[in-house]
């Protein structure tokens, strides 16, 4: 299956730290496979979520000027291997990402400019051969039990009933900050709770409802053509990806979203504050996992 990151957000939130440096590769907290705390990038986490939900080609959205620092991280180095085989306990997760890497097709498209996130998610599309994809943005994660993976559902969903889109939501108090779904209740898929999408606004001033649009989605090729229909149409100085679910709507698309669920949690680093929080949400849940809970 195809899979898109994106890679090439300023990060203006996170200033001056950013400043040359990528939120995307701030540490959070995992469980080892021997049971250790360990620290792993927040793109690092990304993709292997994209793995267990089936990803096998995975297209990393970065600006020209990270090219070569991204490229290299995503690179297998038996070199660094041989050069620390001294401590080979402490390799063991390299050696992981390593085998999942040599698992996978990578590919790196270049968004020139910050032109948005639906401007980012196109530099892709040459690269998907015009086939069905999930899309996950690099700074942030969502935190799952071991073993587990609500976009697996969402794939299998949209492939199932034929969908434009599958969007993955929660409910949060408010809804100013987000791109805001409305939809309608749908039957259950396996213990999910559905909605029907009537509607999506952008960090909209009065919001319609509480359901907040989390980055990771699974997408119908369908899902270009009307980012290319809104931004013919509009000429958005940026270009956002909630403009095209919007066309997609308007067009008759189908769109659904599953709701988070409290065993999971969905955490962004894009602020000091989001940090911090998924840094400390990952320590409690890796210790958690490694006491056997």
């Amino acid at each position: 299956m195809e899979a898109v990151i994106t890679l090439a957000g300023e990060g203006t939130r996170m200033l001056p730290w950013s400043r040359g440096l990528r939120k995307e590769f701030l540490p959070l907290y995992d469980r080892g496979e021997n049971g250790d705390l360990v620290l792993k990038s927040v793109a690092h986490l990304v993709v292997e979520t994209l793995v267990r939900a089936g990803a096998d080609r995975l297209t990393l959205v970065v600006q020209p000027k990270d090219l070569p620092f991204v490229r290299h991280y995503f690179t297998v180095d038996p070199e660094f291997v041989r050069r620390h085989r001294n401590v080979a306990d402490r390799l063991a997760e390299t050696r992981r990402f390593y085998e999942t890497l040599r698992s996978l097709r990578l590919s790196f498209a270049l968004q020139r400019a910050p032109k948005g996130f639906g401007d980012a998610v196109l530099r892709a599309r040459p690269f998907l051969r015009d086939r069905a994809f999930l899309l996950h943005a690099g700074d942030a994660v969502v935190i799952e039990p071991p073993g587990t993976s609500i976009l697996r559902t969402m794939a299998d969903l949209r492939d199932r009933d034929e969908l434009d889109a599958v969007l993955l939501v929660r409910r949060v108090p408010d809804a100013r900050r987000y791109g805001v779904v409305e939809g309608k209740q749908g039957p259950r898929v396996e213990r999910w709770r559905r909605l029907s999408v009537t509607r999506m606004d952008e960090k909209p001033e009065h919001p319609r409802s509480r359901w907040a649009a989390t980055a990771a989605y699974v997408f119908a090729p369908t899902i270009f053509s009307a980012l290319l229909r809104h931004r013919r149409e509009h000429h958005p100085r940026e270009l956002e990806l909630t403009d095209g679910i919007r066309t997609l709507l308007e067009q008759g698309g189908r769109v659904s979203a599953l709701v988070l669920d409290p065993e999971r949690e969905w955490r962004s680093v894009g602020s000091p504050e989001g940090f911090a929080r998924a840094l400390e949400c990952t320590r409690r849940r890796a210790e958690h996992s490694a006491l056997g809970g």
